[in-house]
């Protein structure tokens, strides 16, 4: 009886893994870069409130960058979530052809 058994995963999945943590890391620096309004969490670091470390008019860009970023982020989430769909009913269906004896396969 076979518990546990290797699932194939495809070249898609580790691509889009790749990319998910790429543009996390970036959404998180650029979230920590943007303008602190009412102290936040530049507060905490001793930062002014209304400062930013590139001005006040890449403050405004920043958000849009920002938001633009997490769309692409948020769009490689659903493709994931889809190609690993696609990569569990591989899986299901090799178990299940495993399972079948082979006089019994068409």
């Amino acid at each position: 009886m076979i518990l546990f058994s290797a699932a194939t995963v495809s070249f898609w999945s580790y691509v889009l893994n790749t990319l998910i943590i790429f543009m996390s890391l970036l959404l998180i620096a650029t979230v920590l870069i943007q303008r602190g309004k009412g102290g936040g969490l530049a507060g905490a670091f001793g930062a002014a409130g209304g400062s930013s470390a590139f001005g006040s008019k890449s403050a405004d860009q920043f958000v849009k960058y920002t938001l633009y970023m997490f769309g692409v982020w948020v769009f490689l989430i659903i493709l994931h979530v889809l190609v690993a769909k696609s990569d569990g009913r591989l899986n299901t269906k090799m178990k299940q052809d495993a399972l079948i004896p082979p006089q019994q396969q068409l």
